[in-house]
């Protein structure tokens, strides 16, 4: 409880969507879920919507809007035109959203006890939305800027994993720039890496598998990494392994815990955006088919990779475990992981003993631990 907290107020919980990202839609779904599991009773939602735009909507209306926006492809215009942007604002403001009207004037809102973004992709799960809310000096779920771009950046992941001595597969980066200058370059240099098909080509900088695709030979490569560069400016070429895909969660600041081990059996030749949140023909297996020694190693390497980001809250962690050799290797970590109907993080805690609301509650009482915990630190010699 905050020190603003009354015994029996109701937490007011401003819970942040949408965004300008390619999994705009997911988001939605994930916080229209987090929405109805809290309890009436002791918290009150404010929805707070970001359009494709940038636009932030405030209040019931953002939900039905932005979905809406999602299902025709634009937001109402009578609704734009009296819709309020907002701006988050310090504690100067009382902890509140301060609504800009169209002819430039504020209205203070009702103070929000503590936010939660479930804002998928670039700005919101990269450590933008965290940076402003760590400027307004307000509790909100999850890691903070630090461990949010380190999520969200696969590149600078990866390399801070090996640094830590997990294990990772072996990569190249690429630049879109130098594809774009001399594609037959990059394709060249690529060659004498030694790097053997099949491969990986992704964004460095997206979530959800988008942008995602698999080069079985040479001549596929090129495409795939044009595909990439449409999302990001730098492209991870990564080895392709055979192996299992299984997934673990993670709960907790400074004493992080880790959930039982899933499995993910893709109907689609890998886990794409499809597979995760559209088509049903993606089987999720829980407990993973794992003997006892590599699920042990996989929930310690989860929690490693949480702390190797100094991450906060949640986070989901994917790994490969080799079939040939059994040898585990941390894939990435998810710093804002899905909350959707079919998402592996919420599963996994329930196959672990803790219900959907028990989490979403749990994920609230750490953000409020953490907040109070920095308020240690000084900010002055």
């Amino acid at each position: 409880m905050t020190e603003d907290q009354q015994p029996n107020k109701k937490i007011r919980v401003g819970v942040i969507f949408g965004g300008r990202s390619a999994e705009h839609e997911v988001s939605l779904e994930s916080a229209r879920n987090i929405m109805a599991a809290l309890d009436s009773d002791r918290y009150e939602a404010l929805p707070i919507g970001i359009s494709k735009e940038g636009r932030w909507l405030i209040g019931a209306e953002a939900m039905p809007q932005l979905q809406a926006a999602a299902d025709s492809g634009a937001i109402s215009p009578a609704f734009l035109s009296a819709a309020q942007p907002a701006a988050v604002l310090g504690p100067s403001a009382g902890r509140a959203l301060v609504e800009i009207t169209a002819s430039g004037s504020a209205n203070i809102g009702q103070a929000i006890d503590v936010f939660f973004p479930v804002l998928h992709g670039p700005y919101g799960e990269d450590g933008t939305v965290q940076g402003l809310l760590e400027l307004a000096d307000v509790p909100y779920v999850g890691a903070g800027v630090l461990g949010s771009a380190l999520g969200m950046d696969k590149a600078a992941m990866k390399d801070v994993f090996a640094a830590q001595g997990l294990p990772v597969v072996p990569h190249i980066v690429v630049r879109r720039s130098d594809w774009r200058d001399d594609p037959d370059l990059v394709l060249e240099a690529l060659a004498a890496t030694g790097l053997e098909y099949p491969l990986f080509v992704k964004p460095a900088n997206m979530g959800s598998s988008v942008g995602i695709s698999k080069a079985h030979q040479a001549d596929e490569l090129g495409p795939s990494i044009e595909l990439a560069a449409q999302y990001d400016r730098r492209i991870i070429v990564e080895q392709g392994i055979d192996a299992q895909e299984v997934e673990c969660a993670v709960l907790g600041n400074d004493e992080p815990e880790a959930s039982m081990v899933g499995e993910v059996v893709a109907g689609n030749e890998f886990y794409d955006y499809n597979a995760k949140y559209i088509d049903d023909n993606s089987d999720l297996i829980i407990p993973a088919r794992l003997d006892e020694d590599t699920a042990e190693r996989v929930q310690e390497l989860a929690v490693q990779a949480f702390q190797a980001i100094d991450g906060a809250g949640m986070a989901r962690v994917d790994f490969f475990v080799e079939r040939s050799s059994g040898e585990v290797y941390v894939n990435e970590i998810n710093t804002i992981p899905g909350f959707t109907r079919i998402s592996m993080y919420p599963k996994l805690w329930e196959a672990s003993g803790l219900s959907y609301r028990e989490l979403v509650e749990r994920l609230i009482g750490l953000a409020i631990e953490r907040h109070e915990d920095r308020a240690n630190n000084r900010i002055a010699r």
